[in-house]
């Protein structure tokens, strides 16, 4: 699974009919219908995400390489993002994420640190820039 092996992915968010990508570290919930990342509240990404929930994310393999056009495989993830707020699902959502970022610990202890929750409703695999799949997740 990509999550296992790629630490980051591309979020994209819209306001007033514009859109705007962020490179975030993620990781997904252990029941895999939901994508967790965190972000400071000053950022246009957690002002787009609320007033605007619909998000997707692109998580891929590339290596930038001319191999990647056969070897290169990417999951588009659509869902819906809100913040989490303190409490027990924070608490134990802040520790998937700090397993995977480590290094990220102290930056989630922040008052000024939001963890989002992405519900993920559809993912889109590509493989080999046309073979695609798509799932629905329930």
């Amino acid at each position: 699974m990509l999550d296992k092996i790629q630490p980051h992915a591309v979020l994209a968010t819209e306001y007033g009919g514009q859109p705007y990508t962020s490179l975030i570290a993620y990781a997904l919930t252990p029941d895999t219908k939901g994508l967790i990342f965190i972000t400071p509240r000053s950022t246009r990404k957690y002002t787009n995400i609320l007033k605007n929930e619909r998000v997707s994310l692109l998580i891929d393999t590339r290596k930038n390489t001319p191999e990647d056009y056969l070897s290169a495989e990417s999951i588009t993830i659509l869902g819906k993002a809100h913040p989490v707020r303190k409490g027990t699902q924070w608490e134990r959502l802040i520790r998937v994420f700090t397993e995977k970022h480590s290094r990220l610990g102290k930056v989630t202890d922040s008052p000024k640190t939001a963890l989002i929750l992405v519900e993920i409703s559809t993912c889109i695999h590509v493989t080999q820039f046309q073979s695609v799949t798509i799932w629905e997740v329930s």
